[in-house]
């Protein structure tokens, strides 16, 4: 038996790289290597000391730190991050050095002056979910951290993270140029003026509190939150804000005015869910965003079969508050049949609130089965059946599915049996527009996206697919009006930068390429990880004569996932003959290899 002791403490890592370090390299290796040494001299380095922090090892182009206090390690953090991008103002997005940073708080094991286990494991992983130029820690550090530091953390949910058992909830924060030393997570629409009112009644929906005392119970507040904002979208008079746009505000302190000043929006429907046993207590209120004023509050206490009642029954509320002219069958025209089994409709509510954790295949698996024994336990549930199917046409045109034939005619019998129970259901229609824009029929597609959209006029989503769906018919003039209107519905949507790189799919096809190349870097700017982002990118920066950064936008892609060929790219990409023919020749042309 070995008896060598181990020594274990508790400790603060902080792993750091440079995003797109290959990139950078390849563009100028001597530069970019003189420049990391000079960052590391003036700045990375004086501030670990600073904070009182050990590096105890620097890895090409990032390091591990140790620190004996999680809030020494985020302040550091976030002074690395305001100084790189105070550096980077004046820097071309394509030439930026910037640094993601992880930071989790756990039990190390220390040999020979380096330090191992799952402390440091976690970390590592964090530092790769973060944004360039971001922070992401755990849900461990950011309790610590609480009230503590005067900086404001986005809740990412759960995230399954590489060869970590169990996903952790994680947390992020985003500095850009001009932050000042308590920054905020930077959201698409802080740097934009104050949005105008639309011509009629707008509201949000902001996420309920949790007041549980469970934190297991989120699902259940981010559930009731999506939910009211779907029955409210189904009023044609009212112009609703997405649920991705809303979710944006969550764990924030929130000054309701500057909430409709960066939403455009005059009402607001907040609250708090309440939920114990089989029973349920649901507290609401209606503000004039303008005004701060109440237009009513109440509180409902109901058992927890009771719910979507309940739910109806405060969207009837709002729309008679806001559109007098409403009738009552109004309200009633859009009740769904979702009334049966509690435990279905959790499941449902359960896999709707993971749909924040991000895109991944594993995640997409635990959605998968949270629908499917949705559907076992109750045959009748319209809202698990047109989840299920959204998830199967999802894995297809992810291109993360082994069996995509068998599973778009999975994905095809869950939509019938959701129509089936409710034809006029808009979920079951997009998942039928997914079906068919797998199957490149863009003009069934449409029709169904369309139809989904007469049904919730204000979902973001609908709009943005129609509107996807015009571009693959040549009618990409069309769809800007469809993709304006998205953003302008959610414009701090958490997937805002797909918004953006549908818009520079629009203005590509129709040879604007500036344009085209400015919505496709800020859309990287949002999400460096979107494939096609930079693959759109590298056919819009030839079309200018950029040969290197076009280069360096599929290096990127490969970066990240050297699985990728011309031939994979022909085999999933929903995009006519024509055009699908021109974008593999440039990725070619900027060295996409064929096999």
């Amino acid at each position: 038996m070995n008896s060598e002791h181990v020594e274990r403490r508790l400790a603060a890592i902080l792993a750091a790289d440079v995003a797109g370090s290959c990139r950078l390299i390849g563009i100028d290796e001597e530069g970019t290597l003189a420049q990391l040494k000079a960052l590391r001299k003036t700045l990375f380095d004086p501030k670990i000391t600073d904070h009182r922090g050990r590096i105890v090892k620097n890895t090409g182009d990032g390091a591990l730190v140790e620190f004996g206090s999680v809030v020494d390690a985020v302040r550091c953090a976030v002074e690395i991050q305001c100084g790189m991008a105070e550096q980077n103002i004046d820097v071309p997005q394509a030439k930026r050095i910037e640094f993601r940073i992880g930071i989790h708080v756990g039990d190390i094991v220390v040999e020979d002056n380096d330090i191992f286990g799952d402390g440091v494991n976690i970390a590592v992983r964090l530092e790769g979910i973060a944004e360039a130029g971001g922070v992401c820690i755990s849900d461990d550090a950011q309790r610590q951290v609480r009230g503590k530091v005067d900086v404001d953390f986005q809740d990412m949910g759960l995230q399954f993270l590489k060869n970590i058992a169990e996903p952790m909830r994680t947390w992020r924060l985003r500095i850009d140029a001009g932050s000042s030393s308590s920054p905020a997570w930077s959201t698409p629409t802080e740097t934009s003026p104050p949005l105008a009112l639309p011509n009629k009644p707008s509201i949000v929906v902001l996420p309920f509190h949790n007041i549980s005392g469970d934190r297991e119970q989120e699902y259940f507040a981010d559930g009731l939150t999506e939910n009211l904002t779907t029955d409210l979208s189904r009023f044609g008079s009212l112009f609703v804000i997405g649920r991705n746009s809303a979710i944006s505000f969550k764990g924030k302190t929130i000054d309701l005015k500057q909430v409709g000043r960066e939403l455009g929006v005059r009402y607001v429907l907040e609250g708090s869910v309440q939920r114990g046993g089989d029973r349920i207590r649901v507290n609401v209120q209606l503000i004039n965003s303008r005004t701060g004023g109440h237009l009513w509050a109440e509180r409902f206490d109901r058992d927890r079969s009771d719910l979507f009642k309940v739910q109806d029954e405060i969207a009837r509320r709002v729309a008679f508050s806001l559109t007098r002219q409403l009738h009552q069958a109004e309200g009633e025209r859009g009740q769904r049949e979702r009334f049966g089994n509690p435990d279905s409709n959790d499941l449902v509510l359960r896999a709707r609130a993971s749909e924040f954790a991000g895109s991944h295949p594993d995640k997409y698996a635990a959605r998968l089965k949270l629908f499917e024994q949705a559907v076992q336990l109750d045959s009748r549930n319209a809202d698990a059946w047109a989840g299920l199917a959204i998830i199967k046409v999802n894995l297809v045109i992810f291109g993360w599915s082994p069996t995509p034939s068998d599973d778009l005619r999975s994905a095809m019998a869950a939509l019938e049996q959701a129509l089936a129970i409710n034809p006029d259901y808009p979920e079951a229609l997009f998942a039928k527009g997914q079906v068919f824009l797998a199957q490149r029929n863009f003009a069934a597609a449409l029709e169904a996206y369309e139809h989904a959209v007469e049904l919730n006029p204000s979902h973001p989503n609908y709009r943005h697919l129609a509107g996807m769906a015009k571009i693959a018919m040549g009618r990409a003039e069309e769809a800007l009006d469809l993709l304006n209107e998205a953003i302008r519905l959610s414009p701090r949507d958490l997937y805002i930068a797909e918004f953006y790189l549908s818009m520079g799919c629009a203005y590509l096809a129709l040879e604007r390429y500036p344009e085209a190349r400015q919505w496709l870097e800020r859309s990287k700017a949002q999400n460096a990880r979107i494939e096609a982002t930079s693959f759109l990118l590298a056919s819009t920066y030839l079309r200018v004569g950029q040969q290197k950064e076009a280069e360096a936008a599929v290096r990127d892609v490969l970066e990240m996932n050297p699985s990728w060929t011309t031939k994979l790219v022909e085999a999933s990409y929903p995009m006519p003959p024509a055009g699908l023919i021109a974008l593999v020749e440039d990725l070619r042309k900027a060295g996409l290899p064929d096999k």
